[in-house]
């Protein structure tokens, strides 16, 4: 099984691209490049849920009914009042209470069942957002596994915590939202239409009147902040991976009195933040009172018209005031359509980053007919290997070399040579531009990544644990092993006796940067772990570079019995721990400059001997890291 004893998206050589890691800062007031077509793919999320959402706009539509024939049975009652007040006056009759008891009885038992209606379909709408908000999080995790190392290579693991997170999270609550109010609210406006109708025409065309007026104002506010919506959730991303990655590295920041500097940064983004988000909330809380006033100057109007109608006798009293509901109805729903449209703008912009993420390169293909590892003998061979990070920038130049099975191989060289990246194509996080990596005679590609990985064991620098106890953590070199086999590990690695020393010993919880024990015994969990797994390839990436000097000779013994009949590949700080490999290459600038034994090496007097010499004495020369 692979050991990936870095933090996924770190790296332990080069890096391509993006000097800092960076995010690249979106221009201001950028718009959804394409709010249609993100509207579309999560309309098919939604697909899979139709029959519920049929169901939704079943029961929205009969509670939007329910609620609408109120008014029109309200304006009977009141009719029934106002005549029965009058002929009272008059002397001829009285007000007829069991009328107006028996169409108020009507109307509670109407506005129940439009309650409950509305209950049951904003119930069965929460389900559906939860639903594809566990669908789209699935999908990204999933698509995270098939992304190459390029990518987090390359990008702030904040940003991608922030599409997974908030952006997936506005999805979620918009569509619970959003969704019930279009249907609630076109239909209150095509019922509400037509009850107006049996009422006036006349008084039905003045209240026409505001709809392009206030669909004119919609679509003014929606041009204008569409643009700082999408600019809000992307800089809510590079908030969020600022403060992740001051986070991670906040005793870095601390050592180095970087505080200041990371602060003044945060207040960058977080002001652009500020910025965006007051500009696309100010302008989105215009639209409620505007439409309100263009409502308020149609009542007004409406209710003059109605007076004089009811002076020539051509409408009842009672009609005046539904009608006067239902013009206050009319205007709801068309403010409530231009609140959706701004919640559908934010939904658009949330969905649209997932949607990047989502649309991504992944990792090449795997090959069709993949070869099956049954018996790995260890036999490793480079043929003529080129590689570049980026295509223009080619860092390892004709790389070539050919390790038996069983050999143990150091690689060495400056900083930057390319044997961090030698062995991150060994393992192919990335794939050569040209040449070709075999194992036991066979190119890496014609492999699957899972059974290819499960070939090697590795040890970074960078160890690697999560939270969970001593045992889990070491566990994870190989999950089917028992109890007593992890202890046997722990023992070759030299675990066993500091880890009987602390609280709980193998029980004993880890943190979430594992804090709570010192760096190099960190690293002797890791190798524990390689030790569990039983590779028959080994890479040990300056392995143990946080040991002191006595705990490494322990490690290096354990290493060498580890080594026995293994293929093993050896990156070393010190080129002392490195002396009894059966082979050296000695890299420089992605070339092997020389090869051959430690002592072979020495003796030749090259570029090996002036690095080892270099280690016992104080001249200075080139980083051997």
């Amino acid at each position: 099984m692979m050991l990936a004893n870095q933090r996924p998206g770190q790296s332990g050589g080069q890096r391509p691209g993006h000097p800092g890691g960076g995010m690249g800062i979106q221009a201001h007031g950028e718009r959804a490049r394409d709010f249609k077509g993100t509207i579309g793919r999560l309309l098919e999320y939604l697909h899979a849920y139709r029959l519920q959402i049929v169901i939704v706009l079943i029961f929205a539509i009969a509670s939007t009914i329910f609620s609408i024939v109120g008014p029109k049975i309200l304006g009977q009652a009141t009719t029934k009042l106002f005549e029965g007040v009058v002929s009272q006056i008059a002397g001829t009759g009285g007000i007829d209470f069991e009328y107006i008891g028996n169409i108020i009885l009507l109307l509670a038992v109407l506005y129940i069942i439009s309650a409950v209606f509305s209950y049951i379909q904003g119930w069965i709408m929460s389900g559906v957002a939860i639903n594809v908000t566990y669908q789209f999080r699935r999908d990204i995790a999933e698509k995270i596994n098939r992304m190459p190392l390029k990518y987090f290579d390359g990008t702030n693991h904040g940003e991608v915590l922030s599409r997974i997170t908030n952006d997936v999270d506005t999805v979620s609550q918009t569509l619970n939202q959003s969704l019930s109010q279009i249907v609630t609210s076109v239909t209150t406006l095509i019922g509400v239409f037509i009850m107006m109708l049996t009422i006036s025409w006349v008084m039905t065309l003045v209240a026409l009147v505001m709809i392009p007026l206030s669909f004119g104002i919609i679509a003014l506010v929606i041009g204008k902040s569409q643009g700082y919506f999408k600019e809000q959730q992307d800089y809510l991303g590079h908030v969020n991976g600022h403060i992740e990655e001051m986070y991670s590295g906040h005793n870095v920041v601390k050592a180095f009195n970087g505080e200041a500097k990371s602060v003044e940064r945060f207040d960058g983004y977080n002001n652009q933040l500020y910025d965006s988000a007051w500009k696309s909330q100010f302008l989105s809380g215009l639209l409620m009172p505007i439409l309100t006033f263009v409502g308020n100057l149609n009542y007004v109007a409406v209710s003059i018209l109605g007076g004089y109608l009811a002076i020539r006798g051509s409408i009842t009293i009672g009609d005046i005031q539904a009608f006067i509901q239902y013009v206050r109805s009319f205007t709801q729903p068309i403010a409530q359509i231009a609140n959706v449209s701004n919640i559908l703008q934010q939904t658009a912009a949330a969905a649209e980053r997932v949607f990047e993420f989502m649309d991504e390169d992944e990792e090449v293909a795997e090959t069709a007919d993949a070869v099956k590892p049954e018996q790995v003998v260890g036999g490793v061979e480079f043929d003529h290997v080129h590689f570049g990070y980026n295509a223009d920038k080619i860092i390892i130049n004709d790389f070539s070399a050919h390790v038996n099975p069983g050999q143990k191989i150091a690689i060495v060289g400056p900083t930057g040579a390319g044997k961090t990246t030698i062995v991150k194509l060994l393992m192919r996080f990335y794939d050569v531009n040209s040449g070709s990596i075999k194992v036991d005679g066979k190119d890496i590609r014609d492999f699957t990544r899972h059974d290819l990985r499960s070939m090697f064991g590795m040890v970074l620098q960078d160890a690697w644990l999560y939270n969970d106890t001593i045992m889990e953590n070491i566990r994870y070199g190989r999950l089917g092993a028992s109890d007593e086999e992890v202890v046997e590990a722990a023992k070759a690695a030299h675990v066993d006796h500091f880890v009987r020393t602390l609280p709980d010993g193998y029980n004993m919880l880890l943190d979430e940067e594992a804090g709570n024990v010192s760096q190099g015994q960190k690293q002797l969990l890791t190798i524990a772990r390689a030790i569990l797994a039983d590779p028959k390839i080994l890479i040990l990436d300056e392995a143990t570079s946080s040991v002191d000097t006595r705990t490494e000779v322990l490690i290096q013994q354990a290493m060498d019995n580890l080594m026995q009949n293994r293929t093993s590949f050896i990156i070393a700080h010190r080129l002392s721990t490195i002396r009894n490999a059966d082979l050296i290459l000695v890299m420089r600038d992605g070339d092997i400059v020389e090869q051959g034994s430690h002592l072979d090496l020495l003796a030749s007097g090259g570029f090996y001997a002036d690095l080892y010499n270099s280690q016992f004495e104080n001249a200075p020369v080139e980083d051997v890291a």
